[in-house]
């Protein structure tokens, strides 16, 4: 087999490698992710708009792929880098390989490339923007990659077009769907929570006209700054329904309350991130995807307070309002295929608005 796809990078470094999945070429913002498990959960998830991931892992898709671990219906991600994919996978549940669950879905994807100088380099000088390619005009492709403008309708993007429930027999909540994982619904739904998805634009108003007994705020892609109307809405519900944020609903939070966001150097991803519970004083190890966190210097003079912090760079990973039963995580506590150390939060979800007087359905 012949190596005749690139991987161009904006400083212009080349990496040449073999064709996979989808037969084009993509660009998109190159980021890494640690994970050695949940490869079809990391690719479908909508956080990843936009971008190219690099698997850090040096083989991927031995457990193949299925019709049940989507975290989408239809994957946003715009490419995939690994060292080795796995041609023949070896799992009960297996129906595909990574390389034609890539081209079902229409994703460009590069192997056989040195993915630890790719995660080295992003570790070392940032997130930069890259392009998978057949093209050997590599000059031209690091002139089109200087001269990228970053878009900003990610969310309107990925964010359901209308409301739908997935129906439960306990406390109605509402999602607000920046980008969500499904995992987020399954999460609720197995807590017997009645959940209806609401598009990110909706009003505070159209919520509550829903008598919610709790508004849950889900991830998603690109710059919290970006979401202002969503912004809106969260000061619009604070002490009028307990409020739950994941990931950008957790920095879409700090935001109404006042503090600010910055854009991180590399982010993290990954499933092995450690974190402390303030409270407890106890680790758990989370997933997480996330480019962008919340100042804590921004938080003093606000409402909100940390409740949680990264031990690898004590960045703010969890915080709650001083008076009203609002809090949130940076991140994903509904982890598939996990870990589930955080999955707690849930339950303590489900007390706020029991605390709050919610009634539910059955």
């Amino acid at each position: 087999m012949t190596k005749d796809r690139f991987l161009v990078l904006e400083d212009g470094s080349v990496y040449e490698g073999y064709r996979l999945g989808a037969d084009k070429e993509t660009s998109g913002e190159v980021v890494f992710n640690t994970s050695m498990t949940g490869v079809q959960e990391i690719i479908t998830d909508n956080s990843y708009t936009d971008q190219i991931i690099t698997f850090s892992y040096p083989l991927v898709g031995n457990a193949g792929f299925n019709i049940e671990d989507n975290e989408s219906l239809k994957p946003t991600t715009k490419g995939v880098i690994v060292r080795e994919a796995c041609e023949y996978p070896s799992n009960f549940r297996n129906r595909e390989n990574l390389d034609s669950f890539l081209k079902r879905h229409n994703i460009v994807g590069i192997s056989g490339v040195d993915t630890r100088s790719i995660t080295r380099k992003i570790r070392d000088f940032g997130v930069m923007r890259g392009v998978i390619t057949s093209s050997d005009n590599h000059e031209k492709t690091v002139k089109e990659l200087k001269s990228y403008e970053r878009r900003t309708d990610q969310i309107e993007r990925v964010s359901t077009k209308s409301p739908y429930v997935s129906t439960g027999t306990g406390y109605r909540v509402v999602l607000l769907d920046f980008g969500k994982k499904e995992n987020i619904v399954r999460s609720l739904n197995q807590r017997n929570v009645d959940v209806t998805v609401v598009p990110y634009d909706t009003t505070a108003e159209e919520i509550l006209s829903l008598n919610p007994d709790g508004v849950m705020l889900s991830n998603g892609p690109g710059d919290p700054d970006d979401v202002e109307v969503a912004v809106k809405t969260i000061q619009d519900l604070i002490g009028r329904v307990p409020v739950f944020g994941i990931c950008l609903g957790h920095q879409l939070i700090a935001l109404a309350g006042g503090a600010k966001s910055y854009k991180m150097k590399f982010g993290h991803r990954g499933s092995n991130q450690p974190v402390k519970n303030l409270a407890t004083g106890k680790i758990e190890i989370t997933s997480q995807n996330h480019g962008y966190a919340i100042d804590a210097e921004s938080l003093k003079d606000t409402d909100l307070e940390v409740t949680h912090v990264a031990l690898n760079d004590n960045t703010v990973e969890g915080i709650r309002h001083k008076e009203h039963p609002v809090f949130s995580v940076q991140y994903h506590p509904e982890a598939a295929a996990g870990p589930h150390d955080s999955s707690y939060l849930f339950n303590e979800f489900i007390d706020a608005m029991t605390e709050f007087g919610g009634k539910q359905n059955a």
